[in-house]
């Protein structure tokens, strides 16, 4: 039986569409997702996220920890608040996960996981943290809700007390700061601003009310995938997994090469490097009718690639994708649509910024 959050019965009452999300019970749209998708972009959108894991740890040697961990070097992180994002890697340099972690003192760092790999996530942690004295605490208690788009800061900073209100309204991106008893993080999955909150479960139906009130309409995973995909932000379990390293998937700018720290997998993607990557992950747009998906076959070449992740664009009004084609110059593209080959463009992600197509899209 799917799990959960403490927001579903609301959801159901907003007349949501619910479907199975990495086993949990989530709503796909309330009505339009393309409307959902627009709103985020226009104004204000939100998005119950509660299925995702949160931990802590604690302890004398977190920094030290974390620096094994993670393929993104944690000492970026110097003031309290401040996030990263990151890369936690197998020994063959797979993406185990990508996460945030948050600073917050020199014994006390925050993780913020996917909710599809939870499992192997604390199972991994919990195998990797032996020899280090920390405390890995999972928070399941907490509910997140993450309010996006160019409205959102203003709609959440008027919910907020003056103290609160100041709090955050000083806060830059991917900082977080405590306020009225809320963990406000200035990050999100879709391109825009806004934040992620992080609230006490016993007290998140209550902040999804004040939301709604004040004019923030919710959206489902479906727009939340098509705006992060926009965005050109990369979703686990399509984009990369255990057998992709971060080379492949576009993300060499998370990986830290630090002098000195011997994270796990950095052999091996040292070796990868001076070796040659032998795929990479690039975008694709189609300017002719039709819809780009995963699963279909990439001509290019060098060979054949794939479609990753792949929808219409309700920003652009045409389909774009991310595909994991073999490295080198692609040349001309096309891609496998029902038995026959459609000329597409290669493009640098990502493809939409502050409600606008990039250059060259």
């Amino acid at each position: 039986m799917s799990k959960q959050t403490v927001l579903n019965a609301r959801h159901r009452e907003l007349g949501a569409r619910m479907v199975d999300f990495g086993g949990w019970d989530m709503p796909i749209a309330y009505g339009s997702q393309i409307e959902e998708h627009h709103q985020v972009r226009r104004d204000a959108g939100m998005f119950d996220v509660s299925h995702m894991t949160v931990i802590d740890l604690h302890g004398a040697q977190v920094r030290p920890f974390l620096r094994r961990l993670l393929a993104n070097s944690v000492d970026k992180l110097k003031k309290p608040g401040k996030a990263l994002y990151s890369c936690m890697l197998n020994a063959e340099a797979g993406v185990i996960d990508d996460l945030i972690v948050y600073f917050l003192s020199e014994t006390f760092f925050r993780l913020v996981v996917n909710a599809s790999t939870r499992d192997q996530d604390m199972a991994w942690i919990q195998q990797q943290v032996t020899g280090f004295e920390v405390e890995v605490r999972e928070r399941p208690e907490l509910s997140m809700i993450a309010v996006q788009g160019p409205n959102a800061r203003e709609r959440v900073l008027g919910l907020l007390s003056a103290e609160g209100r100041a709090a955050v309204e000083a806060i830059g991106k991917f900082v977080a700061v405590d306020a009225d008893g809320l963990f406000v993080a200035r990050t999100g999955y879709t391109g825009e601003d806004g934040f992620e909150i992080i609230v006490a479960e016993t007290d998140a139906v209550s902040l999804w009310d004040r939301l709604l009130d004040a004019g923030v309409k919710p959206a489902g995973l479906g727009a939340r995938d098509t705006l992060r995909l926009e965005a050109g932000m990369n979703l686990y379990g399509q984009d990369m997994d255990q057998t992709v390293t971060p080379w492949e998937a576009a993300l060499a700018w998370t990986v830290s090469l630090d002098e000195g720290r011997d994270f796990i997998g950095r052999a091996v993607l040292e070796a990868q490097r001076a070796a040659g990557v032998p795929r990479q992950l690039i975008g694709l747009v189609l300017d002719d009718k039709g819809v780009l998906r995963h699963g279909q076959i990439v001509r290019t070449a060098n060979g054949d690639g794939e479609i990753l992740s792949g929808t219409f664009s309700p920003t652009l009004g045409k389909a774009i994708a991310f595909a994991r084609v073999p490295a080198g110059e692609p040349g001309a593209l096309a891609v496998d649509i029902r038995g026959r080959d459609v000329a597409v463009r290669q493009v640098t992600p990502p493809f939409v910024r502050e409600g606008k197509p990039c250059p060259g899209i």
